[in-house]
């Protein structure tokens, strides 16, 4: 049975577009020992997609091709690859037409750091308004020479910026309430969680976001929820003195700087996310805040994951162009079996198709 858009591109929020008007969109495809075909192959099936946005794959053709003659065999997934335009980049690595599916190598890893840098080449030269990336595994980057955290400041590096963030999207299936959630710091120890936040990061980040929820989702003037770094927001510095030494004056400077913007904090971490869940399950209008900003990767991602797992998009902001991912992992173990969810990869490439109309819409009036 053919996979459906059933989570995003379905929904009223995405116009449908002539044809030199829609969204161009590059999807590498990440680790081909992993899930990543196979779930970009599932997305990109749905019918409703070609009205929606021009969609170029970048990937080795071969492997591909396996894939789906695989999916057609286990899931009966109807897709004519010929209708498809597909970049083949790094086509001539050797041992790439050998790979085993759940067996990631070195060669995986190459091919999939080779397409994410073709996608990245085409956005920057203007051939693609969006980047779509299928998940990478970091550790067969590591192995191949190509030392970097993860996918993200890969992009950022290429597109020469310094100023970036990971903002984390979802909509509700129960209530249609979006969820947006941006981290301070990443991929660090927690230990250094204290040490690496100073204001100037927080003003940072908070740039960030209050630029993105402008000119990305057409909110003027939002309503950001700032999270407490200690529990209990430090409890008057009984439980940790960053909030009563700095945050809170921060806050404060941050209010006065963005008087257009309603800040709320510093909301203690183990209540910030009750409205959330209210939210996303019950009542749309049970969270009045339109993006959490969260202070460390798992104070921002346990929530999110507890309640978009599925469906969450991982989007970086501060590239000059969009980029979008979803929420997961390659999933190795699972890989070539036919039973990788896709609705993760649907929603990236519906939140993709979003945000690039929303910023062509921009540009068009304030030209």
């Amino acid at each position: 049975m053919q996979q459906g858009f059933s989570i995003n591109l379905s929904q009223s929020n995405l116009s449908h577009s002539p044809t030199r008007l829609r969204p161009r969109l590059a999807i590498p495809l990440g680790d081909p020992a992993g899930i990543g075909p196979e779930i970009v192959l599932k997305a990109i099936a749905h019918p409703t997609l070609h009205t929606l946005a021009q969609v170029t794959l970048v990937g080795h053709a071969p492997g591909l091709a396996k894939t789906l003659s695989s999916l057609r065999d286990t899931v009966g997934l109807d897709l004519d690859l010929s209708q498809i335009p597909l970049v083949e980049a790094a086509a001539t690595i050797a041992g790439l037409d050998a790979i085993e599916l759940g067996q990631p190598t070195e060669v995986t890893g190459h091919a999939s750091f080779c397409w994410l840098n073709r996608a990245i080449t085409g956005a920057l030269q203007g051939e693609f308004d969006a980047v779509v990336t299928a998940p990478i595994a970091k550790s067969v980057w590591h192995a191949a020479g190509h030392l970097y955290p993860g996918q993200t400041e890969v992009l950022a590096e290429r597109a020469e910026v310094d100023r970036f963030g990971m903002l984390f999207a979802a909509r509700s299936p129960h209530t249609g309430w979006p969820l947006r959630c941006l981290l301070a710091t990443t991929h660090i120890p927690l230990q250094q969680v204290p040490t690496v936040l100073t204001p100037e990061l927080m003003t940072h980040k908070l740039d960030l976001l209050v630029a993105c929820l402008q000119q990305d989702f057409g909110l003027s003037s939002p309503h950001i929820a700032i999270a407490g770094l200690n529990p209990h927001s430090g409890e008057a510095g009984k439980l940790g003195t960053e909030e009563v030494e700095w945050l809170q004056p921060w806050l404060t400077a941050a209010q006065q700087r963005y008087p257009q913007v309603k800040l709320t904090g510093l909301i203690p971490p183990d209540t910030m996310w009750v409205s959330a869940g209210h939210a996303w399950h019950t009542d749309r209008q049970a969270s009045p805040f339109d993006a959490y900003l969260a202070l460390y990767h798992d104070q921002g991602l346990i929530p999110v994951k507890l309640l978009a797992f599925d469906r969450a998009v991982n989007t970086t902001i501060g590239l000059p162009f969009v980029r979008t991912s979803p929420d997961h992992g390659t999933a190795f173990d699972i890989a070539g079996k036919g039973i990788a969810r896709s609705d993760s990869m649907e929603a990236a490439i519906a939140l993709a198709i979003e945000l690039v109309q929303q910023r062509k819409h921009l540009s068009s009036r304030e030209n």
